[in-house]
């Protein structure tokens, strides 16, 4: 396996610290960030006159916090999955069960990411606080739900893309319709990439009685892989349309929907390669997804900027 950042440049001491967080695999962080970089620029684009330079620091805030939130969450779920994670090849080298971290350090570690985290969250309007903080719970079951339900991957997606949520609140102050449709997109795109990266444990994840929408959907994954996507994008276009329908202006709204097409056209095409008894595939599928998620980003900030 070739080295991260974290093997080449990370102190000894610090090591297992940063690979309990993550810190050498970014998809995460991107996938918890980007429905906020959605939200920010469509809110702006439904009413380009609410555009200030304080929304330059939600968009650095939201990315700075994903990468705090993302850590904390890994440390909580590895925290809660050691003795799975111990049976599984794909996982059974992470600090917690490979012994290079005990259990307390863990928490402490989880502990003094969420505190910085929470330290970024004040910087925002009260609504987006309560919000923000609202996002514990989903957080705090979501490691549980593969002991109960077959469908842990939709928990991770009710959990992920708060964010949609929480970046339009800090921008607006308030909820409405558009941001929870854009929520919605990020629940069934999240059920998408996540089943795919379900796939790898599948073998793994039957013995121990781990639940995951991979082994429930089997091979008929890549039919409900399909809806999942197609009920993404429908959503996505529904709060662009919804967001920008009534602005009166037209190329704004043009690249708005532009930009969930272009997404639909990008899972289109990772359906064609995927093959869902094929590990590898699936792990590059599932990374792939950070570039999937790039593009309604940036033609929603061209919305914003669009004349």
């Amino acid at each position: 396996m070739e080295n991260s950042w974290v093997d080449i440049h990370a102190p000894a001491g610090m090591r297992p610290y940063l690979r309990l967080s993550r810190a050498d695999r970014p998809i995460g962080a991107w996938l918890l960030l980007l429905p906020c970089w959605w939200a920010l620029p469509l809110a702006i684009a439904a009413s380009p006159a609410s555009l200030r330079a304080e929304d330059l620091w939600i968009a650095v805030g939201c990315g700075l916090g994903a990468c705090l939130m993302r850590g904390a969450g890994c440390c909580w779920n590895d925290f809660t999955d050691r003795k799975l994670d111990a049976e599984v090849r794909r996982t059974r080298s992470r600090p917690l069960p490979s012994g290079q971290l005990k259990p307390q350090q863990a928490l402490a570690w989880m502990a003094a990411q969420a505190a910085l985290a929470c330290a970024i969250l004040l910087t925002f309007n009260n609504f987006a606080i309560v919000l923000g903080m609202a996002s514990i719970a989903p957080v705090a079951i979501y490691p549980f739900a593969k002991r109960f339900t077959w469908w842990p991957q939709l928990f991770l997606g009710i959990t992920f893309n708060w964010g949609a949520l929480f970046a339009w609140a800090a921008h607006t102050g308030s909820i409405s319709t558009v941001p929870i449709l854009l929520y919605m997109s990020g629940v069934f795109w999240t059920l998408y990439y996540d089943t795919i990266y379900a796939h790898q444990d599948r073998d793994d994840d039957g013995p121990i009685g781990v639940r995951s929408t991979a082994r429930l959907l089997g091979s008929h994954s890549k039919l409900w892989l399909a809806s999942f996507a197609a009920l993404s994008v429908f959503f996505m276009l529904a709060a662009a349309g919804l967001g920008l329908g009534l602005s009166q202006r037209p190329l704004a709204l043009s690249l708005a929907c532009a930009g969930a097409a272009v997404v639909g056209i990008h899972l289109a095409w990772q359906l064609r390669r995927l093959d869902i008894n094929d590990a590898g595939i699936c792990l590059d599928l599932f990374r792939s997804n950070r570039n999937a998620g790039l593009i309604p980003a940036l033609f929603f900030t061209a919305a914003a900027i669009a004349g």
